[in-house]
């Protein structure tokens, strides 16, 4: 009899946990606690836990309801923080009303797909994604200077200031040779510093795709060619 009711119990625990979704969770949150609005309710990649939103904050909530998660997801596999990807993503960026001109323009190929970059000439991320980026094929990529450390700001100047930008750019992000050419134009960088604080860029390096699609880190050429398959570009 009570392998029987053990049997049937672990059964009923299967059946909730087969049948558990985001309407199941929205519903018991809003009849448990009602005054607890979390917004943005979404599926992870661990199961029986959901993501959402709580006073702009990332949260996360368990199957039954009755307990809220704050902090960081991290996948084990490659260190992805997937709660910092999630609070990107749920800000989309109008790629179309970005300023263009104040970037650095890099065309390979057709340049038929179009990728906006920021990026810290002293972040060890942005050397690494700079590494990658060149192994895409087919693709226009506008990157804006952000220096967010103190000490990029004037060769990153000194960049925009250059004979041939884009080689300049090269040459620092990629081989950390300073150019040679006086900072006595004007530049974008405050712009593009301000730019970043409005578009919630806390850190480098940022990749937008022209969906407004935004994720951040040193993503390799082939996992960036993946999501442009999956957003059909």
């Amino acid at each position: 009899m009570l392998k029987r009711m053990v049997a049937f119990t672990l059964g009923l625990a299967m059946m909730s946990v087969s049948f558990a979704s985001v309407e199941t969770v929205k519903t018991k949150l809003m009849q448990q606690y009602p005054n607890v609005k979390v917004n943005d309710l979404k599926t992870t990649e661990m199961q029986g836990l959901y993501s959402g939103t709580l006073d702009n904050q990332i949260v996360y909530v368990n199957e039954d309801a009755q307990h809220i998660f704050v902090g960081s997801m991290i996948r084990l596999k490659d260190q992805q923080n997937l709660t910092k990807d999630l609070a990107i993503q749920q800000h989309r960026i109008d790629f179309k009303k970005l300023p263009l001109n104040d970037a650095i323009k890099t065309v390979r190929g057709n340049g038929k797909r179009q990728l906006a970059i920021f990026s810290d000439p002293n972040c060890p991320y942005c050397k690494t994604l700079e590494g990658n980026l060149a192994q895409l094929n087919d693709v226009t990529i506008y990157t804006f200077m952000y220096p967010i450390k103190a000490q990029s700001i004037l060769p990153s100047k000194q960049v925009w200031c250059s004979a041939n930008k884009e080689f300049a750019w090269k040459k620092l992000i990629q081989n950390g040779i300073k150019p040679t050419a006086a900072a006595n134009c004007e530049t974008p960088i405050e712009r593009n510093l301000e730019l970043g604080k409005r578009l919630g860029l806390q850190g480098t390096p940022a990749i937008i795709f022209s969906t407004g699609y935004t994720i951040m880190g040193a993503y390799p050429a082939e996992k960036i060619e993946q999501i442009w398959i999956n957003l059909g570009l």
